[in-house]
């Protein structure tokens, strides 16, 4: 096995999930599993450690570009990891098939609702602040600034009882379906709470880090985590994740929400053929 391609694959998939927030662990299975042939347990536990890593290496430069909201993240985590306890109780309960169908439904939505807010950026920060509201109360306001126009932009946050029903339904779903949530969280921050896409992803990358390290101990006490596949993809996934993390602070926000929007659908449509059980072939399983 050639270190030096494990660590390219690891590079391309943690800039992609820098740039869009999610856990690189999404493409750096089915890199793993069917361009590697290594067992999906073992490429389980490699993307384990892949998102740590991309989210410890890009947290750096989204936190000095104050993009992330360490307080949103801290709220929002709580109703996830809530969520993902209830998902490891109700395994087996609701068939794979169901779940997929559900989850494809979910993405599908999300895509929809997203594309629909693509020239709704602009106005963002410009109301007041309700001042009974939870966001309010708990102080979650806040802005960032634009590197490209230069200028601050606040944002408010709004409904945070939906976002925190909706985070423990990513939760949820990514326990039951043993995905990362990531692709459900910044849908559920774009749709429900009204953040900037830039804030979604950077807030996104921050707590997909902590909820990763929660279950690498699981991993790496069954074995599943190999050093000699673990290293490469670790070093890749921090360079990677760095350059994705320049990359979102620099990309305009309306291409960055139709590329989010793409990537999606195309998970959409993977989910729809497993819900029918058309599985694309893996090596090692």
């Amino acid at each position: 096995m050639a270190i030096p391609w494990l660590f390219v694959a690891a590079f391309g998939a943690s800039a992609l999930g820098g740039v869009l927030g999610m856990a690189s662990g999404i493409f750096i299975v089915p890199i793993l599993t069917l361009l590697f042939d290594i067992d999906i347990h073992v490429a389980i536990g490699a993307s384990i450690v892949s998102v740590i890593a991309c989210s410890c290496g890009s947290a750096a430069p989204f936190l000095k570009g104050r993009l992330t909201n360490i307080r949103l993240a801290i709220v929002l985590e709580s109703a996830t990891t809530l969520g993902a306890l209830t998902g490891v109780f109700l395994v087996g309960i609701a068939s794979t098939s169901f779940l997929y169908g559900l989850f494809a439904v979910v993405l599908a939505v999300s895509a929809r609702q997203m594309l629909s807010r693509r020239h709704e950026a602009v106005g963002l920060g410009v109301d007041a602040p309700v001042a009974n509201s939870w966001a309010t109360t708990l102080g979650l306001h806040s802005s960032y600034p634009d590197p490209r126009s230069g200028r601050e932009l606040a944002y408010r946050v709004g409904r945070v009882p939906l976002g925190l029903a909706l985070m423990y339904g990513a939760g949820l779903i990514s326990a039951l379906l043993g995905i990362g949530s990531g692709v459900l969280k910044i849908p559920a921050m774009d749709t429900a709470l009204r953040l900037p896409i830039k804030v979604s992803s950077a807030t996104s990358n921050f707590m997909i880090g902590v909820t990763a390290a929660a279950s690498a101990g699981a991993y790496f006490a069954r074995g599943d985590i190999d050093i000699g596949i673990a290293g490469p993809i670790a070093l890749g996934s921090v360079i990677g994740s760095l350059a994705g993390a320049r990359l979102l602070m620099w990309l305009p926000a309306d291409k960055l929400r139709v590329f989010f929007v793409v990537v999606l659908a195309l998970l959409a449509v993977q989910m729809f053929l497993s819900a029918f059980g058309i599985e694309l072939p893996r090596g090692g399983a």
